[in-house]
C-alpha cells in the first residue's frame, strides 16, 4: 500500500486541481485560504489535517487518498507570538445542527449555504444519509439536502448518532413520521448529568411517547391533530426550545410555548421555518406563538448566522496574547454582556457600526481588541440565560482571567464537570483553584509555560487550553483534538491566519 506522505497527497491535489482546470488561486478562494498556502500544499511541505482532506474531497467531488485506521490528529504550539491582522468569525455550529435537524419537516429542498464544516455536523449529515436524505455538498461549505417521501429509520447509523448528542433533536421533526422508532442514546461531551426529561416533558405535550430501552428511545408517535395547544418550559434550554418548535411547525394547531430560549440558534431556527411559511411571534422572546402545516414543500436556501462563541474564542486569541486583532462579522446582540465584562475587566475594545448577516435578520459588528492591562472584576462571573452570558463563553474567562490582576471567581452552575476540566490550565502555569464542582478560582496574571497536555472531553474547556497555549512561550502540545474539530472549523488554520504558528501532526 502506498505511503500517504504529505508529498504523495500533494501530487494528488495538484492532479485534482488540474482536471477541474482552476487555479491555485481559484482553489485558494474555494478554501477562503491564501494562493501560498495551497503551493506549500502540493509541494508536500504543509500537513493537511483529515478536516481539511474532506473539504478538498468535497469540493473536487472525489477522493484524494484513502486512509486506513484513524489515527489521533494533535496540535503542536509554538507561542509567545504576537498577532495582528483580521480573522472572520464562521456560521454558528448550533444553528447548523438545528437546522439539518429541521430540514426533515420540508418536502422540498432545502439548501444551506456556508455550513460550518465540523464534526458535529459531519456526524448529523451521516445520520440523515443512512436514513435515506441526500445530502449534497455543492461546493466547501453549501448543502443541498432532499429527503425522501418515507424515511429509512430502520437503518438509521447508531455509531454516527451516538456521537453526537443533536440527535436527540431529531425527535421534534419526526414527531408522527412513523408510528413507532428507536432512536439511539445520545452523545457528546462529557459534562455531567444532563437528563433529556426536558426534550420529553416538552414533547409530551403533542402526545409523544418515549421509554429508554437499552441503549435507545423507544418512540411511539402521536396521532395527527389540528389541536391548539400552549405550555411551559419547566427548563429554559436551547435545544429543548427547538426540539418544541420543531413539533410544532408540522402541527396545523396553534402552539404557545412560555419561557422558551431567545438565543441565537432558536432564532436562527424560526428565521429558517418561517422561510417555510411556518407563522412564529415572538423570535427573540420567551413568548413564542407558533402556527404549523401539516405538509411542508417549499425550495429554499437558508444562511446560518455567525456564531458567538466561535466569537468569543477569537477575541479570547487576541486578549490572552495582548494583540491588537480584528474578529469580523461578530453577532453582537449575543455578545453585548461578554463585551461588556471584559470592559468592566480593563480591556480595550473598538467595536465598529452594525450591519446585517446574511439571512437579513441577525445584527454583526466587528471588535478588535487592544493591549490592555487587566483586573480581575469585582464580582464572580457566571452565566444567564440569553440575553445574559451565555454559558459556552463563560469558560474562556477563565483564560483570560488568568492574564489579569487579582482574583476572579467562575461560577458555572450549569455543569458538575467543566469548572473541573479548566484545572488543566494549571499546566500551562495558571493558579485556578477549584471550589467545588461548579466553581473556580483563577489567581492572575499568569506566567504562562508550555506544556504537552491531552484533551479533555469537553469542547470549551479543550479550546481554552490551545487558546492559553498561544500565550506560553515555547512549543505546546495538544494532543487527540476530535473534541475541538466538533465544534471548530480548522480553528488552528485560521489563528495561523493572523500570526499563530500551529501545526497538526500524527503520531
Amino acid at each position: 500500500m502506498t505511503q500517504a506522505t504529505p508529498e504523495h497527497i500533494g501530487l494528488l491535489l495538484r492532479n485534482a486541481r488540474s482536471e477541474k482546470g482552476w487555479t491555485q488561486g481559484q482553489l485558494a478562494t474555494e478554501l477562503g485560504t491564501s494562493q501560498s498556502a495551497i503551493a506549500r500544499m502540493e509541494q508536500g511541505k504543509q500537513n493537511l489535517s483529515l478536516r481539511m482532506i474532506e473539504r478538498l474531497e468535497a469540493i473536487f467531488g472525489r477522493s484524494i487518498v484513502k486512509v486506513g485506521k484513524p489515527q489521533m490528529t494533535h496540535l503542536r504550539v509554538e507561542g509567545g507570538r504576537t498577532l495582528s491582522g483580521e480573522v472572520d468569525v464562521n456560521s454558528s455550529k448550533n444553528a447548523g445542527v438545528a437546522l439539518l435537524c429541521a430540514s426533515l419537516i420540508n418536502r422540498g429542498t432545502t439548501t444551506l449555504r456556508r455550513l460550518a464544516r465540523i464534526e458535529e455536523v459531519n456526524r448529523i449529515v451521516e445520520v440523515l444519509t443512512s436514513i435515506g436524505v441526500e445530502c449534497t455538498w455543492l461546493n466547501g461549505s453549501d448543502l443541498r439536502i432532499r429527503r425522501p417521501e418515507v424515511l429509512d429509520l430502520e437503518s438509521m447509523d447508531v455509531g454516527a448518532a451516538r456521537r453526537t448528542r443533536s440527535v436527540i433533536m431529531l425527535l421534534g421533526p419526526l414527531l408522527d413520521e412513523t408510528s413507532e422508532y428507536l432512536l439511539p442514546y445520545a452523545g457528546g461531551c462529557d459534562l455531567g448529568t444532563r437528563t433529556v426529561e426536558p426534550h420529553m416533558q416538552a414533547l409530551r405535550q403533542f402526545g409523544l411517547a418515549v421509554e429508554a430501552r437499552s441503549g435507545f428511545y423507544s418512540v411511539t408517535a402521536p396521532p395527527a391533530d389540528g389541536d391548539n395547544r400552549s405550555f411551559v418550559l419547566t427548563e429554559r434550554g436551547d435545544t429543548v426550545t427547538e426540539n418544541a418548535i420543531m413539533a410544532a411547525a408540522h402541527r396545523e394547531g396553534t402552539t404557545v410555548i412560555r419561557n422558551a430560549s431567545p438565543n441565537y440558534m432558536v432564532q436562527d431556527l424560526c428565521f429558517y421555518l418561517q422561510g417555510l411559511g411556518v407563522e412564529i411571534d415572538g423570535v427573540g422572546t420567551t413568548t413564542l406563538k407558533i402556527t404549523g402545516r401539516s405538509a411542508i414543500d417549499v425550495d429554499i436556501e437558508y444562511f446560518p448566522s455567525e456564531d458567538p462563541i466561535e466569537a468569543m474564542s477569537l477575541i479570547t486569541a487576541g486578549i490572552v496574547t495582548n494583540s491588537e486583532v480584528t474578529i469580523r462579522r461578530v453577532p453582537i446582540e449575543f455578545m453585548e454582556i461578554e463585551l461588556a465584562t471584559l470592559e468592566q475587566m480593563g480591556q480595550n475594545l473598538e467595536v465598529s457600526g452594525e450591519y446585517m448577516a446574511r439571512n437579513g435578520r441577525t445584527r454583526l459588528v466587528d471588535v478588535t481588541t487592544k493591549p490592555s492591562e487587566l483586573r480581575a472584576p469585582q464580582d464572580k462571573i457566571h452565566p444567564m440565560p440569553f440575553p445574559g452570558l451565555n454559558i459556552d463563553n463563560l469558560p474562556f474567562f477563565a483564560v483570560i482571567a488568568g492574564n489579569a490582576e487579582g482574583q476572579t471567581m467562575i461560577h458555572d452552575w450549569v455543569y458538575e464537570n467543566r469548572a473541573i476540566y479548566l484545572t488543566e490550565l494549571n499546566k500551562l502555569g495558571a493558579q485556578v483553584q477549584l471550589l467545588d464542582p461548579h466553581r473556580i478560582y483563577v489567581n492572575g496574571p499568569t506566567k504562562w509555560r508550555a506544556a504537552e497536555i491531552g484533551c479533555p472531553p469537553a469542547l470549551r474547556p479543550a479550546a481554552c487550553l490551545l487558546l492559553a497555549m498561544l500565550a506560553a512561550r515555547g512549543t505546546s502540545e495538544l494532543r487527540n483534538i476530535y473534541v475541538i474539530e466538533r465544534g471548530y472549523e480548522d480553528l488552528a488554520e485560521r489563528l495561523n491566519t493572523i500570526g499563530a504558528k500551529i501545526e497538526y501532526f500524527q503520531d
